[in-house]
């Protein structure tokens, strides 16, 4: 006899997907919030370049939020996270305050820098977000330091490094994957290809996929769908497992897309990739509408809680904006602080064998 299906039966079937990667309701709740948040935090800041409210460059994380939520929500708060000059969200991630975020965009003292470092400089080092780089692929030897400085010290944690497609073609990328695997470093490094470095496609200028450049390290590889956060949260959370369990450096793949320019310098599209494609990666792969669905499929969540939800995001993004625009610009001297090193109490620099 055919099984008769109830509307129970029918409620957990639906929520198999949330089992099936072994996430709770209260954490794709979570999930769902994060993502909204940093969607709002983005737009605020796209918003306030528009009017002239932040200067110098601004690389948006529109589109790859799932990235931000999935990945460095498994990880401890003492572990460290790492990234390149789209950082704005993985940062807030990692728990650094959005107003302090906002405020160093706006170049203002009560930023996570002081004001002095701007979008691509974001740092928080009480939570262990060790920046924001300017530099492509500058992060990477950076993270490998972090990771071989936790292995001697016999500490529990990892690091994570996020970085662009265009950086596996950096030298000091391939150099810190040698020493990573030669130490057994616990190091993840995270490639976010999202299919162009800059206005050239990743196709353009490589013959190998990305999830292949680790292997003449003797590194495990893998490539997950970056779009879809509950696969993302799944496949970290096991990888960062087994990293911290000693099982040596890992190398991801993270394909996603973004939904805005390189930075605020360029159109949406460009002249490198057409609108019709922007919009049918809108159409088909936005993360917060992947999870939506999801979660409404699940009955986790109804349009009425996801408009609340959404008030909350952009609440606090305006409030940062706020606090950010009351916030004092620098004073002249600061040019000068953090510059220099201090003597230490015996009256030494470390790097001046002059002191004596």
């Amino acid at each position: 006899m055919a099984e008769v299906e109830t509307k129970t039966n029918r409620g957990a079937k639906k929520k198999d997907v949330l089992a099936q990667h072994g996430v709770t309701e209260e954490l794709a709740l979570e999930l769902m919030q994060d993502m909204l948040l940093y969607r709002r935090f983005e737009e605020k800041a796209e918003e306030s370049y528009a009017i002239g409210k932040v200067g110098g460059f601004c690389h948006l994380h529109i589109g790859q939020e799932a990235g931000a939520a999935g990945v460095i929500k498994v990880l401890q708060s003492d572990d460290y996270v790492l990234s390149a000059y789209r950082s704005h969200t993985q940062a807030i991630a990692k728990g650094i305050n959005p107003k302090a975020v906002m405020a160093e965009l706006y170049g203002r003292v009560g930023g996570t820098s002081g004001g002095k470092g701007g979008s691509m400089h974001i740092f928080g080092s009480d939570v262990r977000f060790l920046g924001g780089h300017g530099i492509v692929g500058g992060q990477v030897p950076i993270a490998t330091g972090v990771a071989w400085k936790i292995k001697y010290s016999g500490e529990n944690r990892v690091c994570v490094c996020f970085m662009g497609d265009a950086t596996v073609n950096q030298g000091g990328f391939h150099e810190s994957l040698n020493m990573a695997a030669l130490w057994e470093l616990p190091v993840i490094y995270v490639v976010e290809n999202n299919e162009y470095g800059m206005g050239t496609a990743f196709d353009r200028v490589s013959k190998t996929d990305i999830s292949t450049r680790s292997l003449p390290f003797d590194i495990p590889s893998s490539s997950v769908n970056g779009q879809d956060v509950l696969s993302t949260y799944e496949h970290f959370r096991n990888l960062t497992e087994q990293v911290r369990a000693g099982g040596g450096p890992r190398l991801v793949e993270l394909r996603t897309y973004r939904f805005r320019g390189h930075s605020m310098s360029d159109p949406v599209s460009g002249t490198y990739r057409s609108t019709e494609e922007v919009e049918r990666h809108k159409e088909e792969s936005d993360p917060i509408a992947i999870l939506r669905d999801q979660l409404f499929a699940a009955a986790v969540l109804d349009q009425d809680t996801l408009g609340e939800m959404d008030a909350r995001a952009k609440k606090i993004a305006a409030g940062a904006a706020d606090f950010a625009d009351e916030s004092p610009v620098p004073e002249p001297e600061a040019l000068y602080e953090n510059v220099w090193a201090e003597p230490n109490s015996h009256g030494r620099l470390f790097f001046d064998s002059r002191k004596v």
